[in-house]
């Protein structure tokens, strides 16, 4: 007779359905149009949306046109004025019957999800559609208080939102529930193979009495998409591959649209010896194979430090064999099916690349239908396509590491930077692997931890912006325009002898990189201002953006520090004011004195938070420096212009490599003098003089410079956002003139983007 515990083990689970009944009977009432205006339309051309679990068809839905798009932005935009001009108050009662609603009709949109999608009900139940109602709470809150807490700001009007097939329900929820707050209207693509929940969603917003063309729903594949960017919204909000994500870059620089993308990922799942084992390998399972795998964020990197590497493979594996492949609506199933044939090719196609680059593939069971069995690829190097290529489904690579070093090195590895997880028993080793870790989101001793209070998103070509908490708000508000006129294109400086400057012994002027003065790489200059100015080029540029980055430590410098130079700049700038009146104005050179006094108190004090989110974790949203910046400063106010928009992006510890007036440089570079007798370490200020189109392309264009402003005219604005597509850095592009000085030239705004926040979610408390 076997004992209870071999009874135990040879036991397995029983079938535990969950009824789809009540789902399909919603369904029968298909084929669907799109929700314009408040009510459905008749349906057009359809295409079948199917059950990936089982192939077949569950209802038809309407490809989308550009006139259908024309027809919801229309809508959208004949009710976003008064949606903005309601109270607070009022809109916050639609959000929270929103949540309501979905809250008692919770079972109904997890059974359908698992229908369209393929995920688990388990999931679908207990994580994607508690999540969504937690949003639109959170979210009635912020209509409560945004009048308040966002003095000056306004919505941007209509936003085109375009979601992912992995999460549909609670990406609506993400993208709706901070617009709709905020005072904006919302045109909204599900994604081609998962748009059934956001159907089911648009007949709770006619439920919820909610104000006709305040949420308009368009079905449809890629080309629907697109005609929604192109439309006439004033806010894209895009959430899926980086591929498209750098497509809609392209499309909407120039155009003034407010952009956010949410991006791939290769996230790192960082191992160390002195780590819990047994709770990272189940963090592993949430990792990489939660939802399939198919999660943007998932930790599909694993990198175990090389003493526990044995050990932690071994328990892995034997975890790995034990997890339940199956039909998506049994409770007791682990993993559901890939989405749709197509991704699952892709996986197979990936995996299939990796082993025969040297990979080890271990996959316990078998491919059926739309299913895969989650898998684990061990004895690959940094460069295996792996490690280096978003899979999108339940399969990981693994590699060891000796040191933290090597583990931060290996973590950064990648162009992505969304989310990173740390495990390790030492609170101390966690925190400053998660300091050095190139991502938006880190967990320690945790994985796929959200909340409507955690800022999310990424860093590099993972996207840019944020979505939940303050900072997701802000992603749907507005600063006052500049009140200036448009900016005029420049010509070309021209690199021959100009007019004189007068008797004398002319001034020598030249480029500032790496803390010392340059001459130009080309050898050439141009005349400016009486003088001749050093014509720089791609190579300067080049040169500056190393230096800058060499000076990596001024980012590390604690706030007072930076402070204290600051102050110290500022001093020395009042010592030679009038010089540098003498080459602006009196008025100028004052303002210019009195803006770094200004930026200098800002240096320790523009802080991070503790977002209250779970239970037992601090959440810590940190605002950290980009690292190396460009600035291309305005033509207007070549003083106090170039003053303002340098100072606060050092002051949140950048550096940066600066283009001042072309017209007009000497007073920036005067100042060279003024930073060498400031206690600025080399590197941390580099200015570079000459074409401004050119110089501003070189930069939006180099991979090695994170952010990028750019306060010039329409085709230069137009043209950084273009080339910046490549490695996808937020460019602040502003076509019109600021009032320099006055509150335009010391605007929040400033401090807002000179940082990107890395949310670390820590365990506290039992």
């Amino acid at each position: 007779m076997p004992t209870v515990t071999e009874a135990l083990l040879a036991m397995d689970y029983g079938p535990a359905p969950e009824s789809p009944a009540i789902a399909l009977d919603w369904l029968k009432r298909g084929p669907f149009g799109h929700f314009i205006n408040g009510k459905f339309t008749r349906p057009g051309a359809v295409f079948d949306t199917v059950n990936p679990a089982t192939g077949a068809a569950l209802a038809q839905v309407t490809q989308g046109t550009g006139a259908d798009i024309a027809a919801a932005v229309k809508a959208a935009r004949k009710a976003q004025p008064g949606w903005a001009k309601l109270p607070g108050h009022e809109r916050a009662r639609y959000l929270y019957a929103l949540a309501r609603l979905l809250q008692k009709r919770e079972r109904l949109f997890a059974v359908l999800e698992v229908l369209d999608n393929g995920k688990p009900i388990r999931e679908a139940r207990d994580i994607d559609v508690p999540l969504a109602v937690r949003h639109f709470y959170h979210h009635a809150g912020w209509a409560e208080l945004v009048a308040d807490e966002f003095p000056g700001m306004a919505p941007h009007g209509v936003c085109g939102q375009i979601i992912p097939w992995n999460f549909p329900l609670l990406m609506l929820a993400w993208k709706l529930a901070p617009a709709l707050a905020a005072g904006n209207t919302v045109v909204l693509k599900p994604a081609e193979y998962t748009p059934l929940t956001a159907l089911l969603f648009a007949e709770l917003c006619i439920e919820a009495g909610l104000p006709r063309g305040v949420v308009n729903i368009v079905t449809g594949d890629g080309e629907t998409g697109a005609a929604l960017v192109a439309a006439e919204v004033d806010k894209i909000a895009f959430t899926g591959s980086t591929e498209v994500g750098r497509m809609i870059r392209q499309v909407t620089a120039g155009t003034g649209k407010a952009l956010t993308l949410e991006l791939g990922g290769k996230s790192p799942f960082i191992v160390l010896a002195g780590a819990d084992l047994d709770a990272a390998v189940e963090g592993v399972v949430d990792a990489i194979w939660f939802n399939q795998g198919e999660v943007c964020c998932a930790g599909s990197r694993i990198l175990v430090q090389e003493s526990v590497a044995s050990v932690f493979t071994d328990r892995l594996k034997a975890r790995m064999a034990r997890l339940r492949l199956g039909d998506p609506l049994d409770k007791s199933t682990d993993i559901g099916a890939v989405v749709h044939p197509v991704q699952l090719e892709r996986i197979q196609s990936i995996v299939a690349q990796a082993v025969e680059q040297g990979a080890e593939l271990h996959q316990p069971g078998s491919f059926d239908g739309c299913f895969c069995p989650p898998a684990l690829l061990t004895g690959l190097g940094a460069a295996n396509v792996a490690m280096q290529e978003e899979i999108f489904g339940p399969v990981a690579a693994l590699m060891t590491f000796r040191t933290p070093a090597e583990a931060v090195e290996l973590a950064n590895n990648t162009r992505y930077g969304l989310a990173a997880s740390i495990w390790s028993e030492n609170i101390t080793v966690a925190l400053d692997i998660a300091a050095q870790v190139k991502a938006g989101v880190v967990w320690i001793n945790g994985t796929n931890l959200f909340d409507a209070n955690a800022p999310f998103g990424g860093m590099r070509e993972s996207g840019f912006g944020r979505e939940g908490a303050r900072e997701g708000m802000l992603a749907y508000l507005r600063d006052p325009a500049p009140g200036g006129k448009a900016r005029a294109t420049l010509p070309a400086p021209v690199a021959l002898p100009g007019e004189g400057g007068g008797a004398g012994i002319d001034r020598t002027h030249k480029l500032y990189i790496g803390g010392a003065q340059k001459r130009p790489d080309g050898g050439y200059s141009y005349s400016a201002q009486g003088s001749q100015i050093p014509l720089g080029g791609r190579k300067d540029i080049r040169n500056a953006v190393e230096a800058a980055h060499k000076a990596a430590g001024w980012g590390k410098a604690t706030g007072h520090n930076r402070a204290q130079v600051l102050y110290f700049l500022a001093e020395n700038m009042a010592a030679r004011q009038a010089d540098l009146a003498a080459l602006s104005s009196k008025a100028e050179a004052e303002g210019a004195v009195a803006r770094a006094f200004y930026w200098a108190a800002w240096a320790d004090k523009y802080d991070g938070k503790v977002h209250a989110t779970q239970s037992a974790h601090l959440t810590l949203a940190l605002k950290e420096p980009f690292g190396v910046m460009g600035l291309i400063c305005p033509e207007e106010a070549p003083l106090l212009g170039f003053i303002s928009t340098l100072l606060p992006a050092i002051a949140m510890g950048n550096r940066v490599v600066a283009v001042p007036s072309q017209g007009a440089p000497r007073a920036a570079l005067e100042m060279v003098q003024v930073l060498d007798t400031s206690d600025i370490p080399g590197g941390v200020v580099n200015i570079v003089t000459g074409p401004r189109h050119d110089l501003a392309r070189t930069m939006a264009q180099h991979d090695d410079v994170a952010a990028l402003w750019v306060f010039a005219d329409a085709e230069t604005c137009a043209m950084t956002g273009r080339e910046s597509a490549g490695n996808l850095k937020p460019v602040w592009a502003e076509n019109s003139a600021r009032n320099w000085a006055g509150t335009e030239g010391q605007a929040r705004d400033f401090l807002r983007r000179a940082v990107q926040v890395k949310t670390v979610w820590v365990p506290y408390g039992a």
